[in-house]
C-alpha cells in the first residue's frame, strides 16, 4: 500500500530536464513511477500501484463519449515511466516540460496519492488564488467536515 504524500519542496530543473525528487517522496514512489500531464498546468506523478488503479478507472470510461476519448488520449499520450538516478533525480520529457512551463525554479508538492510538479511562478499564482478563496471553496465542499 502506498503512503500518503504531503508537503511542499522547492527544487530546480536543469537544462537536461532533470529534477531532484525529495527523499521523502522517493521512498514512497519506489524505483520508478509514472509522470503525466496534470490539472491546472502542473504534472502528476503516481507510484506504479496507484497508476494501475487509475488505469482501471480510466478503462471504465465509455469510448462512445467524445469527452472520455479526449481525456484519456490527452492523459495517456504524455504519460511516461521515470526512474531515479543515483542523485535522486528524474528526467522529465520535453513535451511535459513544455506543457507545465517548467523553467528553473520548481515546486514539488505531495497531494494524497500523488505528487505534483509545478513551475514556481504557476505554483505561487495558484497558492495565492487558493488562499484568497479558501473559505469560499471549503463552504462549497458539502461532503467534507474539518
Amino acid at each position: 500500500m502506498t503512503g500518503m504524500f504531503m508537503g511542499e519542496f522547492h527544487h530546480t530543473i536543469d537544462s537536461k530536464g532533470r529534477i531532484i525528487v525529495p527523499a521523502k517522496f522517493r521512498k514512497e514512489m519506489g524505483t520508478s513511477f509514472v509522470i503525466t500531464r496534470g490539472m491546472d498546468g502542473c504534472l502528476f506523478g503516481y507510484p506504479l500501484s496507484q497508476w494501475e488503479k487509475l488505469e482501471a478507472q480510466l478503462d471504465k470510461l465509455p469510448l462512445t463519449k467524445k469527452d472520455a476519448r479526449s481525456f484519456t488520449r490527452f492523459f495517456y499520450s504524455a504519460a511516461t515511466e521515470v526512474e531515479f538516478d543515483k542523485q535522486g533525480r528524474i528526467n522529465i520529457s520535453a513535451p511535459l516540460i513544455s506543457f507545465s512551463k517548467l523553467e528553473k525554479n520548481c515546486v514539488i508538492v505531495g497531494v494524497s496519492d500523488r505528487i505534483e510538479i509545478w513551475d514556481e511562478n504557476r505554483w505561487n499564482d495558484f497558492s495565492k488564488e487558493a488562499e484568497d478563496n479558501f473559505e469560499e471553496i471549503s463552504e462549497k465542499m458539502t461532503d467534507f467536515d474539518f
